[in-house]
């Protein structure tokens, strides 16, 4: 089974840097820039092919790919350089790799959501017992809860998002009861202890679904989204914050070891029908996080890019090409760097 964990991992790598390089390419060719070639993978070319003036390759690692723009990092006097095209055209270019990469997110999710049972509230439909903890310290049916210890609540994710950085199993709600706004100073919960001895919540509450229509699908898929998205970026918050260390990250070979985890979940006895649900939603994840790292400004990502574009129209001076270059491939090497260690670790997780 290894070896269709590691296919449906390479798919799904592949469908996330087609999709992320098609955005750079269809908006260079947009904006009439030279592409001259279009690669999906890194490292030794597998096999490439031509058609007009932009080369197409194959490469061995399926960790990346690149849109080879002429002008990009060099000075060139090809009219149809990127370097010389309008500053607001090549920050389209720029961008459009990660802004594809949530749009794919965002269908994936209209998609999920189509094809489940209900869509899911957070509304409280019901308590498994009447003398549930969250139910005597003050939550009631039909309560919508709309913040958890002050964090806006866009859906059901974000209520188990809070409930995951538990510390003292006591949370304070916001709900709407009856059409009144009502605030739960401490809803608590019981604990679990797992048998690696690490600790939980019992939730002992359950949600209403709604039915599938495409206003709700549409409402849900947007919140979710969003939903998706803060939580990515709260994560890169927190592991500048060093509340994750750099055990916590996870490479290739990790994200490997998750998307097993899901598609093994067959052997389990999950139906086939949800756990493509659950790996869709998976990937969901993955492409929004690309999306989103993608546009930070460190070198060698796009957002580094997109940033010496606005410094350049905001001063009305282009910077070095050369200067930039060099900016950026040392981002890349560090970067390379950062991979390698987090490969190493998670290749040493398998191990333990």
């Amino acid at each position: 089974m290894t070896a269709v964990y590691i296919i449906v991992a390479i798919l799904v790598f592949g469908v996330i840097i087609i999709i992320h390089e098609a955005g750079h390419f269809a908006a260079a060719k947009s904006c009439g820039v030279k592409v001259n070639e279009f690669s999906i993978g890194m490292g030794p070319r597998l096999f490439g092919w031509g058609k007009g003036e932009t080369k197409y390759s194959l490469r061995l690692l399926p960790i990346g790919g690149y849109v080879s723009m002429e002008g990009e990092d060099e000075d060139s006097f090809d009219p149809r350089a990127f370097g010389k095209k309008p500053a607001w055209q090549r920050l389209i270019i720029v961008c459009a790799g990660a802004f594809m990469n949530l749009v794919l997110g965002f269908v994936i999710l209209i998609i999920v959501t189509s094809l489940s049972e209900a869509v899911t509230t957070t509304k409280v439909a019901g308590f498994y017992s009447e003398d549930s903890p969250s139910h005597v310290s003050g939550l009631e049916v039909g309560d919508e809860i709309i913040r958890v210890n002050g964090m806006k609540v866009f859906c059901d994710t974000d209520i188990s998002y809070q409930f995951q950085l538990d510390e003292d199993r006591t949370f304070e709600m916001t709900v709407i009861r009856n059409g009144q706004k009502v605030t739960l100073p401490a809803v608590k919960f019981d604990g679990t202890t797992a048998e690696d001895g690490s600790s939980g919540l019992v939730i002992d509450f359950y949600v209403l679904g709604e039915k599938v229509t495409p206003l709700s699908v549409i409402s849900y898929s947007s919140r979710k989204f969003v939903s998706v998205a803060r939580t990515i970026w709260l994560t890169l918050i927190d592991l500048l914050r060093g509340r994750y260390g750099i055990n916590d990250l996870s490479g290739p070979v990790g994200i490997v070891g998750a998307i097993g985890d899901v598609v093994g979940s067959t052997a389990k006895g999950v139906a086939f029908g949800e756990m493509l649900l659950d790996l869709m939603t998976f990937v969901v994840f993955i492409t929004v996080n690309v999306g989103i790292f993608n546009l930070l400004p460190i070198p060698a990502l796009d957002g580094a890019r997109a940033l010496f574009i606005v410094i350049e129209m905001i001063r009305r001076k282009p910077i070095s090409p050369e200067r930039e270059g060099i900016i950026h491939f040392v981002g890349l090497m560090l970067l390379f760097g950062l991979m390698i260690v987090v490969t190493v670790l998670d290749i040493t997780k398998l191990f333990k």
